[in-house]
């Protein structure tokens, strides 16, 4: 891996922000985890694309995040909020969002938007 000091630093701090997030998968953090273990090692190559591997299938795109959130499941999981997520989710789809926004997203959405230079 060859990637510059800027993107490492912005992939680092990125994946800082997604395990600090409340909304973050255990399988995307052990992920981060990984990554980050493996920086600088021989493992690093490897280790970048399983990463990115793991936050493709993490991010949740807009329309999947509209659907859950009007589904029984998604209301058992934002319980009176449920709604409000979907109102939200279709007013950032307005906007152009791709992806939902909770930080977890947010910081996979940043992280994937450098992997051509991750994987360099």
């Amino acid at each position: 891996m060859f990637m510059t000091q800027d993107v490492l630093n912005f992939v680092k701090e990125k994946t800082e922000a997604l395990m600090a997030a409340l909304s973050c998968s255990r399988e995307a953090k052990e992920a981060a985890k990984a990554w980050l273990d493996a920086v600088g090692t021989d493992k690093e190559a490897e280790e970048t694309k399983k990463y990115i591997q793991e936050l493709e299938g993490d991010i949740m795109p807009i329309d999947m995040l509209i659907d859950f959130a009007q589904s029984p499941a998604g209301a058992a999981v934002f319980g009176g909020r449920a709604q409000a997520v979907a109102d939200h989710a279709k007013e950032i789809k307005a906007g152009g969002a791709k992806y939902c926004d909770c930080p977890a997203c947010a910081a996979a959405e940043a992280i994937l938007a450098k992997k051509d230079d991750m994987l360099k």
